[in-house]
């Protein structure tokens, strides 16, 4: 798989789309009210154009596809994040909020200088987060995080960082000292043959500990074994103990940039019973977490 940081722009090699049929875990079954907090919509050209920077070229992923994934897997809401090869232009996202409101809410991507107008109208439409995006190309970079970051406190908003944690430690003090929420993507998004003394990854547990939140999610990132991605766990593990109130699960379908084995979201569900044993935490985290981040009322 080409590297993410180092992708050549010019390249953007294709990639294949996720598996046609999706279906529930079989090892336990989804709560009433779960989320399934990352995943994306995708476009195409030229009503909606991919970004010249990007790291990939992704197949459609349309609503109608999301949302029959979320009804197989037994999702009761979603949320969409904006995906890199859009850039900053959030329209089939936020279009998707709107045909859904009751369901769905959304993380998008924009320029500081965003008017405030289409800041309006997003927080309308049910985004309720900035991703800040380091790794694939036609994201946001780091550079101007507190900017962000007072933008995201004046629209009551948090922040999403896609990062590898090999680079926390020289950013740690600058998110320590946001005045918002943040989350930590894909578990650090970072090979597991590092292992959980690596510096960036105790880093990371560290954030977590202080206040920060964690998605559990991008196993296909992050393993070296390959499915099911047992190498995983003990990572799962550590940060679960760490922040059990602050830990959330996104499918991340539709599994863009993944050039290996192609899962459906049951085998990722499946390994979250692995991931968290004990079912009443692993509702916390796939329910009552989620409804209070993202702003999901409870099911009755």
């Amino acid at each position: 798989m080409p590297d993410p940081i180092n992708s050549s722009a010019k390249e953007a090699p294709a990639c294949p789309g996720p598996q046609p049929h999706q279906s529930g875990p079989t090892r336990f079954k989804v709560p009433r009210g779960a989320v399934d907090t990352h995943a994306h919509v995708i476009g195409l050209p030229p009503d909606y154009p991919f970004m010249p920077g990007r790291s990939y070229t992704p197949p459609e992923a349309t609503a109608r596809d999301y949302i029959a994934m979320l009804d197989a897997t037994g999702m009761t809401y979603g949320v969409l994040t904006q995906v890199s090869v859009h850039g900053t232009d959030n329209r089939l996202m936020a279009d998707t909020l709107r045909a859904h409101r009751q369901r769905l809410r959304g993380i998008a991507v924009i320029p500081l200088d965003c008017p405030e107008k289409e800041r309006a109208a997003l927080k309308e439409a049910g985004v309720v987060g900035l991703r800040i995006n380091v790794l694939y190309g036609g994201g946001i970079g780091f550079e101007q995080v507190e900017s962000y970051a007072s933008l995201c406190r004046e629209m009551g908003w948090h922040l999403q960082f896609l990062v590898d944690a090999r680079q926390l430690p020289e950013l740690a003090s600058r998110l320590s000292k946001l005045p918002v929420p943040f989350l930590i993507d894909h578990m650090g998004h970072f090979p597991t043959t590092s292992g959980i003394e690596n510096e960036g990854f105790r880093t990371l547990m560290s954030l977590v500990r202080d206040g920060a939140w964690v998605r559990l999610s991008g196993a296909y990132r992050n393993t070296v074994e390959g499915p099911p991605y047992r190498d995983t766990i003990p990572f799962a593990h550590n940060l679960v103990a760490a922040a059990p109130d602050r830990c959330v699960w996104g499918s991340d379908w539709p599994h863009v940039a993944n050039w290996g084995v192609m899962m459906g979201v049951s085998d990722l569900l499946d390994l979250l019973a692995d991931w968290v044993p004990d079912s009443t935490l692993r509702n916390r985290i796939l329910v009552d977490n989620p409804q209070r981040l993202f702003g999901f009322p409870p099911v009755p």
